[in-house]
């Protein structure tokens, strides 16, 4: 296993880093004073798009996308520490450089699954930040963490399909620049096989039936940057057959491809959360004064600064080893590790934001620091993308599979 980054990610990572300093940091206040002026809390800010502008004229743009046609060209292990770095500024950095969820997700799936027509429709004002998307799979009225279990129907009707069902906690939905979703349905909900009973298909945000019901909160946070998370009604919506991605009883496949490498995309992100929080958490203790002596002579504080270290560096050791198996031997090959990082991370990063939230103080739910709102993300994460009991289920079934 080589984990050495060569010139080209190092190269990447000296830029995005100057990128962050010169320009995300200090946007970060700035597009809060905007958003508390726009006339909905939904509508982006100026400085996103000057980030955008910025981000996409320096080279900085659709990081993500391993295929070169598409996006950097970039494996996963390149794009590991960009990831990263981007993390430090989850609300603006992964926007600001076109590599912010669902989006991300909505175009791989596109980019490989997706036919010429659908490509050019949508694929490409995505690629180039024109239009945003949000992926409708989670629904309120049964355990999604089965995804066999999702009940909305698609129906065909001669050349048409008829979507009929009830989702949440959509990611993106209520951003007016959202244009398309793609909808996770069942087209043959009575099939034998339950994982082919599921298909995928292109649902515009303007079709008739289509209803942006509300926006969910998480944590109480409405996370206006990344477009909230909708509940969204699909009524007898439809569309033309030619919408469908790949075929009909795809879908479960479908959404393991985009899974696979959405998991490792947050956790390379929630590993920049956590160095965000480590700083803030030293930058606290050298400038506080507590029963006498600065909190950086304190000696639990010592056991929080040193212990979460060593948790980052071992989830980076075991992100990297995931990004370079998925680079090796597939997103099949690297599944066990796929499922191992998907467990650890949030844990271990919502551990270490909890202890700079403590360092903190009031300072640390308060709204004049990003720690409440780094904390409510990484939290989310141990339910999103399959939560950590499905992943610890089927992982534990791997391994004993050995012994018996």
């Amino acid at each position: 296993m080589d984990f050495a980054f060569d010139a080209r990610t190092e190269e990447l990572s000296a830029r995005l880093l100057a990128f962050m300093d010169a320009y995300v940091y200090p946007a970060e206040a700035v597009a809060e004073e905007q958003r508390a002026a726009l006339a909905s809390p939904w509508d982006t800010p100026a400085v996103v798009e000057e980030l955008k502008a910025e981000a996409r004229r320096q080279g900085l743009w659709n990081l993500f996308l391993p295929d070169a046609e598409y996006g950097a060209g970039l494996t996963n292990l390149q794009y590991a520490p960009l990831a990263e770095i981007t993390g430090r500024s989850p609300q603006l950095a992964p926007t600001a450089t076109n590599c912010a969820a669902p989006d991300t997700g909505n175009m791989e799936v596109l980019a490989q699954f997706g036919d010429e027509q659908q490509k050019k429709q949508w694929l490409e004002p995505l690629l180039a930040g024109e239009i945003r998307s949000a992926f409708a799979m989670t629904e309120p009225e049964v355990a999604s963490s089965d995804a066999t279990n999702i009940t909305t129907y698609i129906r065909r009707d001669g050349d048409e399909y008829v979507i009929t069902g009830r989702k949440w906690y959509i990611s993106g939905a209520m951003d007016p620049n959202c244009k398309i979703f793609i909808v996770m349905g069942k087209t043959d909900p009575d099939g034998a096989d339950i994982r082919r009973q599921q298909s995928m298909i292109l649902v515009p945000r303007d079709t008739p039936g289509v209803t942006v019901k509300r926006a969910m909160q998480v944590f109480g946070y409405e996370d206006h940057y990344h477009g909230g998370h909708a509940e969204v009604i699909f009524d007898q919506a439809r569309v033309p057959v030619s919408n469908l991605i790949g075929e009909e009883g795809g879908g479960f496949a479908i959404a393991q491809a985009r899974l696979g490498p959405g998991r490792i995309h947050h956790c390379m992100r929630l590993i920049g959360m956590a160095e965000r929080a480590i700083e803030l958490m030293c930058r606290r203790a050298v400038s506080r004064t507590a029963f006498g002596k600065a909190l950086a002579q304190q000696g639990v504080v010592h056991n929080w600064i040193a212990d979460a270290r060593v948790q980052v560096e071992q989830l980076r050791l075991l992100v990297l080893k995931t990004a370079w198996l998925m680079d090796t031997a597939g997103n099949r090959g690297a599944h066990t590790e796929i499922q191992a990082i998907k467990i650890a991370t949030p844990r271990a990063v919502v551990e270490i934001i909890d202890r700079a939230i403590q360092l903190h103080g009031a300072g640390g739910v308060s709204q004049d620091f990003p720690l409440a709102e780094l904390y409510a993300a990484a939290r989310t994460l141990m339910i999103a993308d399959g939560p950590d009991e499905v992943h610890q289920r089927s992982l534990a079934r791997r391994e004993l599979k050995r012994y018996l």
